[in-house]
């Protein structure tokens, strides 16, 4: 099932340094403990920070959260996926009326007997996935689901279905768990006092702590935000259901660091896989036709306090807009996101509201007069013409620089941010490609045995740690084996030699935003690339890694040119990279070349199409040695962002399986060219650059006593030459 799925994901807790507002974090913690004994025992063998390569290690992206999976966190495309086209001709086949939203599809719900409904269209269901949601019963379920109620309601006569044909057992452990968190939930809210029962100097106190000096009391209690005064912690509660009961709650607590630096613990309960809570719905009625969307709840309680419009807070920030949440936003014929005020925050915005149907969507783009609703509030902003002033999500196919103008400025005063997520185990891969960015394609190939697979998996690893949602299609192993690879170089440890610590690092791992498809040897470019649009859709996903492109060729008709084929499967990871904003690395083997040669571009297996539609190209480089194993580097022959290539030394910790650079490795840079040379190409070229200089100087001097000579400008390159 799609819901099945779709809780797989769950939280960690976040831990936010900032010096300016609570948004901009920094990871250090992955469970925030509270004084309830039941909390202290449910977390008491969970480290406060994760150790790596013997110092501490930090998760350090702006911004982010991951999600707690179960340990198969695969990712499978339906055996027959449904389309809206035939949702609709099958609703008409049983005379259902229908209404076509935005995201979804209305119809009357089945699970409320026709004399009762107070709202004739209230089941929802998901014209992308068929997942559907009743949001009067809250019953939910797959299009497969459905389609057995109706049929169970046609052939008994009724006019309506219990919605516990949908539930399992429910004296189940989940179900016990689920109880039992409820309780906890109750217990903390009970305990829990508003702002304005506590004294003046308290409460003034924990605003100047949160950076919400700004925001009322009154406010405060409208939206429920309560203090828990043993963690000095926030409370938000999630009210839902048709009664608008307390279903979960959501803590934020600060604290000081060494360094003087205030960081921000995030924790929900229940836990994150259950927790699907738009912070402020339940103060919307049903006759509100726009509401702001926001990243954040302290971003929410601005924007409604300044502005007076219907406001609601997204569960899991910039990082995922869960389908399951779309039925609750499909009333709004107009939704303005504001989720943030950086360059990551805008380019969620963008994504998101393809979700949300871009015809109604407006965006607040971040720069230095339209920040974050909390920190605009605090400097006094007009946020209700900054949101007057947001930029429809949409465009027509041809656009002027009137309209790129903003987006050209924004680019250039966050440059940092523009290059992507730096890698932080490969430093020397920062300097040439500056980051990893979303809709860039990245073709990487390398000799036979080299050890492609375990290189690409760390460098995937590594932006997986940082909070890039990734999904691995691994066609030439098994996911069992990637897995168990990816572990070792997550621990950097040979967990062989230390079962004992197996449970500890493999909770971790659990943690990372991290799928597998699970194909396996020869596939059909139609159904990995359905599987990735279903992956994106669902897990807003933002890496995409294909191991490797030869494996889908055999599927293709054998009459037609294998270079064409090929052609073909790389257009269609182009175009999927760009439309979906995603960046998808292509792992190609090369062409047979002579075992002492470098590889080259042109080395690349097929035709130049490859290495001309990617952004960048990466080469693993082996010189293979016989007394001793090989020289490893890796280097970029192509870089489309700002043009560096280069070359930079590896060395491979067989124990851990991962790659380092050694500590005397000099990167060699060099602007990119027509032709891509290797590492020891440039390094000839650089030595003729400067005997050729050194002849022009010679020949400058020539031409003073030569009278027959006359020196002419070569506007090519624009050097004088010496022509007689």
């Amino acid at each position: 099932m799609w819901r099945s799925l779709l809780q797989k994901s769950t939280a960690c807790l976040r831990q936010v340094a900032s010096t300016r507002s609570p948004y901009q974090r920094h990871f250090s913690s992955f469970y925030l403990r509270f004084p309830l004994q039941s909390f202290c025992n449910r977390h008491a063998d969970s480290p406060y920070i994760l150790k790596a390569r013997g110092v501490d290690f930090f998760l350090t992206y702006n911004g982010l959260k991951t999600y707690k999976k179960d340990t198969n966190s695969i990712v499978e495309f339906p055996k027959s996926p449904i389309t809206v086209t035939e949702i609709k001709q099958y609703l008409r086949s049983k005379d259902i009326p229908f209404h076509d939203g935005y995201s979804c599809l209305h119809i009357p719900s089945v699970f409320i007997d026709p004399s009762s409904r107070s709202n004739s269209f209230s089941l929802f269901i998901d014209k992308t996935t068929g997942q559907f949601l009743c949001k009067d019963t809250l019953a939910e379920g797959s299009w497969e689901d459905l389609q057995d109620c109706l049929e169970v309601m046609q052939k008994e006569g009724r006019n309506s279905i219990s919605p516990s044909v949908l539930l399992m057992d429910a004296e189940s452990v989940e179900e016990e768990d689920k109880r039992s968190e409820l309780r906890e939930v109750q217990g903390i809210w009970t305990s829990s006092v508003f702002f304005a029962d506590l004294p003046d100097d308290e409460a003034q106190l924990i605003k100047t702590m949160f950076q919400i000096t700004k925001i009322s009391d009154a406010t405060l209690k409208k939206f429920g935000v309560k203090l828990f005064k043993p963690t000095k912690s926030l409370v938000f509660p999630w009210f839902g259901g048709p009664d608008s009961s307390l279903k979960g709650i959501k803590l934020l607590s600060a604290q000081r660091t060494d360094n003087d630096k205030v960081t921000y613990n995030e924790a929900t309960f229940p836990k994150f896989s259950s927790y699907y809570s738009l912070f402020g719905l339940s103060l919307i009625s049903r006759k509100d036709s726009e509401v702001v969307l926001t990243g954040h709840e302290l971003d929410c309680l601005a924007v409604s306090q300044a502005t007076g419009l219907p406001s609601v807070a997204l569960p899991r920030g910039v990082s995922c807009l869960p389908p399951i949440l779309l039925p609750y936003l499909e009333q709004f014929k107009r939704v303005t996101l504001w989720l943030g005020g950086d360059i990551r925050s805008w380019e969620a915005s963008k994504i998101f509201s393809r979700k949300l149907a871009m015809k109604r969507c407006s965006l607040v783009r971040p720069g230095e007069f339209q920040p974050q609703p909390l920190e605009a509030l605090i400097q006094d902003k007009n946020l209700g013409r900054i949101i007057k002033g947001s930029i429809p999500a949409s465009h027509k196919s041809i656009v002027s620089f009137k309209q790129l103008r903003e987006d050209v400025f924004g680019e250039l005063v966050n440059t940092d941010q523009v290059a992507g997520v730096k890698w932080a185990r490969f430093p020397e891969l920062n300097r040439i490609l500056k980051g990893h960015r979303k809709g860039e394609l990245t073709v990487f190939t390398g000799p036979t045995g080299s050890g492609k697979t375990t290189f690409i998996s760390e460098l995937a690893l590594d932006l997986c740690m940082q909070g890039v949602n990734t999904l691995w299609g691994s066609f030439e192993i098994n996911n069992v084996r990637l897995a168990k690879i990816m572990l070792t170089q997550f621990a950097m440890q040979r967990l062989e030699d230390d079962l004992e610590k197996y449970d500890f690092w493999a909770d971790k791992f659990e943690e990372l935003p991290l799928y597998f498809m699970t194909f396996h040897g020869q596939q059909n470019i139609k159904t990995v690339l359905d599987t990735m649009q279903h992956a994106v859709y669902l897990y807003d996903i933002n890496h995409v890694i294909i191991d490797n492109l030869q494996f889908m060729m055999g599927q293709e008709n054998l009459s037609v040119d294998k270079f064409a084929v090929q052609d073909h499967i790389i257009g269609v990871f182009r175009k999927f990279a760009t439309n979906s904003s995603c960046h998808v690395t292509l792992i190609i083997h090369p062409r047979k070349e002579e075992d002492d040669r470098e590889l080259q571009t042109a080395s690349i297996f097929g035709s130049a199409k490859a290495s001309q539609e990617a952004d960048n190209v990466l080469i693993l480089q082996e010189k293979k040695l016989v007394t001793c194993p090989g020289r490893r580097s890796l280097q970029v022959t192509k870089n489309r962002f700002d043009g560096d290539v280069g070359i930079f030394p590896l060395d491979f910790i067989k124990a851990s399986l991962t790659f380092s650079t050694p500590i005397r490795g000099k990167l060699k840079l060099r602007k990119a060219s027509g032709k891509s040379e290797s590492g020891e190409e440039v390094q000839v070229k650089a030595a003729a650059s400067k005997k050729g200089e050194a002849k022009e100087g010679k020949a400058e001097k020539v031409t003073k006593t030569a009278k027959t000579q006359q020196t002419v400008k070569n506007p090519a390159n624009e050097k004088e030459t010496i022509q007689k």
